[in-house]
């Protein structure tokens, strides 16, 4: 029985042609991915269909007439508080289709956005600013356990020697890190770029859950390899091949579930590293089936410390969900040297829609109250915290570090940095920006050597913003501002929302 899509004339984008710009060229026809222009051999013309547009803007962006303009559709629904277009459209398409909505990119909808919230201190007469340009600013920041005390012995010339011997470190120039974007996910080039860029910055990228080429080991010393519930890609060489090893337990944009990479994305290549048959979907369960409590976490910790010879420091990464902090606890008494905390609005490559918006919290949240617990039970020292989820700028770095960070990932910033337009359809494999395809015609649209050379752009603005900014508030050295929350006020929220914080509001 055919069914007739209810949903075909309620598409969200309009592609706008001016007929006096446009030359019948056929760029834009070459370039979206998604068929939505293409050539009318009887008006012998280009012409378009708005429902295939994504809101891309790549052809608005490549036309040589600028001839397009690619607007939010004007039709709307009767107005209805309840009913959103979103919900409706939502229910149009499955029940046409009958399946699960895929989404990708960080959640959209509207929650607090915590950082908007705060505010930084600013230092006056009494405690005068520091000039970055001209005076010492250290941004230089060290991950991994910390020993309870140092002790030192005098040398032979009388100047003290360490006697402490350190657990091993990741050390970062800037408190910056590329986030885990898995080989598949995004494609290769974009890996060569984050490898290259993060060797040239002196900070790590994360090779997320699928593997590392082995043409990529050589940027090992700036790699954080990533063990996820698949084990995609995992075996000796690959751990220590890098300068840490990440466990993946969670996600922020869908904890409790796993991941799901479709077998069209399985070329030659993802196939060699991954381990998986060409062609083949490659999917995550949602637990590891040997962790079912903080003791068989315990167990993979020191297992993969002892493959890697106690020469790298382990992190485990988990969502931002209520119970964080006494998670987080668990994770470092288990062994951890790094806890990640991944939020609700971190991206994604492929995820329910309805798990993405409305499963876990916001990572403000988590970050400060697992800072606090840690704290609180004396362990802070015993391992780093490293925050993630949508940080667009360096403020949300700054205020992320004044709440306990010690480094923050980007992701979806990097994939900006480099063309992204939020468009959400990665999962399809069809990126018009040749970000997250693996198709070979459309990956070429990445250069590898201009998007190592964005990211390195990016990162060093955001690490002068950052350097400005401590300037500011008085403080000559990141290790200053890590959990100096006194640094931060708040405004228009809760005294609940600052309770969890650990802020005042703004004027006291």
């Amino acid at each position: 029985m055919l069914l007739t899509p209810i949903n075909r004339n309620y598409h969200d984008f309009k592609i706008d042609r001016d007929k006096d710009l446009c030359i019948n060229c056929k760029v834009c026809v070459r370039q979206c991915s998604y068929q939505a222009h293409y050539w009318d051999e009887n008006r012998k013309k280009v012409m378009h269909d708005n429902s295939k547009c994504v809101g891309c803007h790549r052809c608005e962006a490549l036309c040589p007439t600028a001839a397009l303009n690619i607007r939010q559709n004007d039709s709307e629904f009767r107005t209805n508080a309840l009913w959103r277009p979103v919900f409706i459209k939502n229910i149009y398409k499955q029940a046409d289709t009958g399946g699960v909505l895929l989404t990708g990119m960080g959640s959209p909808v509207d929650i607090p956005i915590y950082y908007d919230k705060l505010l930084l201190d600013a230092s006056q007469v009494t405690n005068p600013s520091i000039d970055p340009l001209r005076e010492p600013m250290e941004l230089r920041t060290f991950l991994g356990a910390k020993p309870d005390r140092l002790e030192f012995e005098k040398g032979k010339d009388g100047k003290p020697i360490l006697k402490t011997k350190l657990t091993p470190q990741i050390q970062l120039e800037t408190p910056l890190m590329f986030s885990a974007m898995s080989f598949g996910s995004i494609n290769f080039n974009l890996h060569i770029a984050m490898a290259r860029a993060a060797t040239k910055l002196g900070i790590c990228y994360n090779t997320g859950e699928g593997g590392l080429h082995p043409s990529l080991y050589m940027y090992g010393k700036n790699t954080i390899v990533q063990v996820a519930s698949g084990r995609f890609g995992v075996h000796r060489d690959y751990l220590n091949a890098g300068a840490a090893i990440e466990i993946k337990i969670g996600q922020g944009a869908k904890p409790g579930i796993g991941g799901h990479l479709p077998g069209e994305k399985i070329n030659a290549k993802v196939s060699e590293t991954r381990m998986v048959p060409l062609g083949s979907d490659a999917i995550s369960p949602a637990p590891h089936h040997d962790i079912y409590s903080i003791e068989d976490l315990l167990q993979l910790i020191y297992a993969l410390k002892e493959a890697s010879e106690y020469r790298l420091p382990v992190s485990v990464k988990i969502a931002a969900v209520h119970n964080a902090a006494a998670i987080a606890s668990g994770v470092v008494r288990a062994g951890a040297d790094i806890v990640v905390i991944d939020g609700m609005r971190g991206g994604t490559g492929a995820a329910p829609g309805m798990i993405r918006d409305n499963v876990g919290i916001p990572v403000e949240l988590a970050l400060a109250a697992v800072d606090q617990r840690l704290r609180d039970e004396g362990i802070r020292h015993r391992a780093s915290i490293v925050a993630a989820s949508g940080h667009r700028c360096s403020a949300d770095v700054v205020k992320a570090i004044a709440l306990g960070a010690d480094a923050v990932y980007i992701a979806t910033a990097a994939l900006l940095a480099v063309g992204c337009t939020l468009c959400a359809r990665c999962y399809t494999g069809k990126c018009p920006w040749g970000i997250a395809t693996n198709d070979a015609e459309l990956a070429k649209r990445q250069n590898p050597e201009v998007a190592e050379q964005k990211l390195i752009n990016l990162i060093q603005a955001w690490s002068h913003e950052i350097q400005e900014m401590l300037g500011g508030m008085g403080l000559n050295s990141i290790e200053s501002l890590r959990g100096n929350r006194d640094k931060l006020r708040a405004v228009g929220l809760s005294q609940a929302e600052m309770d969890i914080l650990g802020v005042k509001h703004a004027g006291k």
